[in-house]
């Protein structure tokens, strides 16, 4: 990975973390047309820098996130419980579908359709609420783990959930990024951790480590391209935000719907039908 591909990345990841398109699952098709996919150091970068856009998020709405009853904490806790337990147990696995750009693709194309079938079910339904309870909280959170998967999207699955329970369009995007703020600041500080140690240690049969400190100096260093990407994301995380709430006041989610759909369908034809992927080099 070099400072273009870390500010490039970066900038995906801003535009595309609110919406529900699947910001990892852009980061990892682009990754892997830039020939970096497989590098350690970027799947470590397609966690951590979400973190970025989560300061955006922090940033945007820091009226309505601090300071609030204890039933807006509860609520978020409730919705972050399950996807936290999935991913402790699950995380090998969910990093094996970091490596697989058509599963990325093709769950893209699935979530593209439920969100146009949510989207007509969702617009015959005239009675919508802007509350969410205890219970509807929980559910979100249920779906949110779906988002495991990359492809799938996090902001997608909540976003589901909600217009399902006939929550508001403006409200269940709203929990849809404050769910995101402790979600993500977990997970990246358990990657950076996972890699660090990594880093710094030598396994050896019976799971049996040593440490080897001159491996600090090769972290330090990589530990730029992860800065550098987050500050872009972050910039770029307060536009899209901006934009998707002007975007709702008068429109709909079958948008994205379409282009997920048209998004990977055209992956899988370059895929099959060109040049393997890994082989089209920044």
């Amino acid at each position: 990975m070099n400072y273009i591909q870390s500010i490039l990345l970066g900038i995906i990841e801003g535009l595309t973390e609110f919406f529900p398109i699947s910001s990892t699952g852009h980061m990892i098709l682009t990754a892997s047309i830039m020939g970096i996919l497989e590098k350690k150091i970027t799947k470590l970068f397609l966690i951590s820098v979400q973190l970025g856009a989560v300061f955006s998020v922090v940033f945007f709405y820091r009226k309505k996130i601090f300071f609030q009853k204890a039933d807006f904490y509860l609520k978020i806790f409730l919705a972050s419980f399950p996807i936290g337990i999935f991913g402790f147990f699950l995380n090998r696995r969910t990093n094996f579908f970091l490596g697989n750009p058509l599963i990325v693709a093709f769950f893209l194309i699935i979530g593209g359709i439920i969100l146009l079938k949510v989207e007509n079910v969702y617009e015959k339904n005239f009675d919508k609420s802007n509350h969410i309870n205890y219970f509807q909280a929980f559910i979100i959170g249920l779906c949110q783990c779906m988002a495991l998967i990359p492809g799938i999207s996090r902001s997608a699955a909540t976003i589901v959930a909600c217009l399902l329970q006939n929550v508001h369009r403006r409200k269940a995007i709203e929990f849809s990024f404050f769910l995101s703020v402790p979600v993500i600041v977990i997970a990246t500080c358990k990657k950076l951790f996972d890699y660090y140690f990594q880093l710094t240690s030598f396994s050896f049969p019976w799971n049996f480590r040593i440490i080897i400190p001159i491996s600090k100096e090769l972290f330090l260093q990589e530990i730029q391209f992860l800065i550098i990407g987050n500050i872009v994301a972050f910039i770029t995380g307060i536009l899209s935000i901006k934009c998707f709430m002007a975007y709702l006041k008068r429109n709909n989610f079958k948008l994205f719907g379409y282009y997920r759909i048209i998004l990977g369908l055209i992956f899988i034809v370059i895929h099959y039908f060109f040049q393997p992927i890994e082989k089209f080099k920044f």
